[in-house]
């Protein structure tokens, strides 16, 4: 955008000043043309009255003389006719078209005695012409070259003078411009990056209040609804998060009374009724839990797209791990629960060259994790592969089953809060998990996404982009290691 109205202005102050120079300019040559004129007319009425009076007496001796005067120290050449014959000085003769014309005019009693405007690039002379008698008869005619060389060279000298000149005031409009689009757009460019960081992140820095009055107040009024705003998500963020914590504690109260109530109950009517209580109370933990772990991953995405929305480079990228050893013991993990649904949980080999992705151990294993619990959950007797590949551009955690899988408009919906599929209603979840492993996947720089696999079932694949030159284990980019 600087560059756009910088661009304007200077198209504006070049107009400007080529106006302004094209005026003087103009006037300039008008001004020489003139000087130039009232001197050649001056010098031809004087010889058109010394020829007036040479006519009269018959002799014309003085009239040569001032004619050869003018023409050795002005270098122009004079032409008189009269009836007693023609007098010439400085080599001018009718052989001249130019001459011919002059003196035919003036015959017919018609002075010629305006300049054409000089030009700089101009060449040449031009003649002026006038006759002398009475008022009742033509005596004679006069014809005056004009040499034009001395007046062009004064012209030119005026040109470059106002072109420097238009160059010099072109520099110091173009540097006003500039400080002055820099103290309008600078407002407008943090506005824009807090709006940015707003979108991103859910708050923005103070503004300060300088530029335009206008842009002042609504830098001001854009900081009071921003700290609004921020206000407002974080007292939400909070709020969500202190009653799922608060909430652990009442509802451990009560499935510790009703442990208790259990023991008291004889009837199995009345242990069948404690236990559908027990099943909704663990219901409400898992949901509890779901929505802590959720809480967390948003955190941690947010704290990411904070950083870099203030600045794009400051994002912190994680340490370099090896993703093997982390997927190993999630299989090993989840290995008894696949067991009891019947599912099949295979961990694929380990590629020939260790490979070396930025994400944080715990927070790759909490993804891995959850993909393994839905898979396990909603495609029983399935067979679960994990594997870890190489991909153009970086690498890829894969969990993929043989199941059921979803469709294409369940895939797009999966990472949803709380969305859970019509076909896994009567199966315990909250639909949290995928939405979990999502932001987690955000705040490591890496994206989820689901795929059907061939001929049926679910790929859920995390991408993680190549780790930056320079990066190695246990260090990050720009830092070295503490270890040397």
């Amino acid at each position: 955008m600087r560059l756009r109205v910088l661009g304007i202005l200077s198209l504006l102050s070049v107009l400007m000043v080529i106006a302004a120079a094209g005026a003087i300019l103009s006037s300039a040559s008008r001004e020489l043309t003139q000087e130039v004129e009232i001197n050649r007319n001056a010098a031809l009425n004087r010889f058109g009255q010394v020829a007036y009076d040479a006519a009269l007496d018959g002799d014309s001796t003085q009239l040569r003389r001032e004619m050869e005067g003018y023409s050795r120290l002005y270098g122009e050449g004079i032409l008189i006719r009269m009836q007693q014959g023609t007098l010439r000085s400085g080599g001018l003769g009718e052989d001249k078209a130019e001459v011919r014309d002059a003196v035919s005019r003036a015959s017919l009693n018609v002075s010629d005695t305006d300049l054409p405007t000089l030009q700089p690039l101009g060449s040449g002379s031009e003649v002026i012409s006038r006759s002398f008698g009475t008022a009742s008869q033509v005596l004679g005619e006069a014809v005056l070259e004009v040499k034009l060389d001395a007046a062009r060279q004064k012209l030119r000298e005026r040109w470059l003078v106002v072109g420097l000149a238009g160059a010099v005031l072109e520099a110091l409009l173009l540097l006003a411009a500039a400080r002055l689009t820099g103290w309008v757009l600078r407002p407008v460019h943090r506005l824009n990056a807090a709006v940015t960081e707003l979108e991103a992140t859910g708050r923005s820095s103070q503004l300060p209040a300088d530029g335009p009055p206008e842009l002042r107040e609504l830098s001001r009024s854009f900081s009071a609804m921003a700290q609004t705003v921020t206000a407002s998500i974080d007292s939400q963020r909070q709020l969500i998060a202190d009653t799922s914590h608060q909430l652990r504690n009442p509802v451990g109260a009560l499935r510790l009374r009703i442990d208790l109530l259990q023991l008291e109950l004889q009837t199995d009517r009345q242990q069948a009724a404690a236990a559908g209580v027990v099943a909704e109370l663990e219901r409400v933990e898992e949901l509890l839990d779901g929505v802590l772990k959720l809480a967390a991953a948003e955190h941690k995405a947010f704290e990411g797209s904070a950083r870099s929305a203030v600045r794009p480079d400051s994002r912190r990228t994680p340490d370099l791990i090896d993703p093997f050893p982390v997927l190993q013991e999630e299989v090993e993990r989840a290995a008894p629960a696949a067991r009891s649904s019947g599912a099949t949980l295979v961990l694929e080999a380990q590629p020939g060259t260790p490979l070396q992705l930025a994400c944080r151990p715990d927070e790759l294993a909490h993804m891995v994790g959850e993909l393994l619990t839905n898979a396990i959950k909603y495609a029983p007797a399935a067979r679960i592969s994990v594997a870890v590949r190489r991909r153009p551009g970086g690498f890829a955690i894969e969990v993929s089953d043989d199941g059921p899988g979803l469709s294409a408009v369940e895939r797009a919906a999966s990472t949803g809060r709380f969305w859970r599929s019509p076909r896994h209603r009567g199966i315990p979840g909250n639909g949290l998990g995928m939405t979990i492993v999502d932001r987690l996947a955000e705040a490591n720089g890496a994206r989820l996404l689901l795929e059907e696999r061939s001929p049926h079932g679910l790929l859920a694949r995390i991408d993680f982009p190549e780790p930056k030159p320079g990066q190695g284990p246990g260090q990050t980019p720009g830092k070295e290691s503490p270890h040397g």
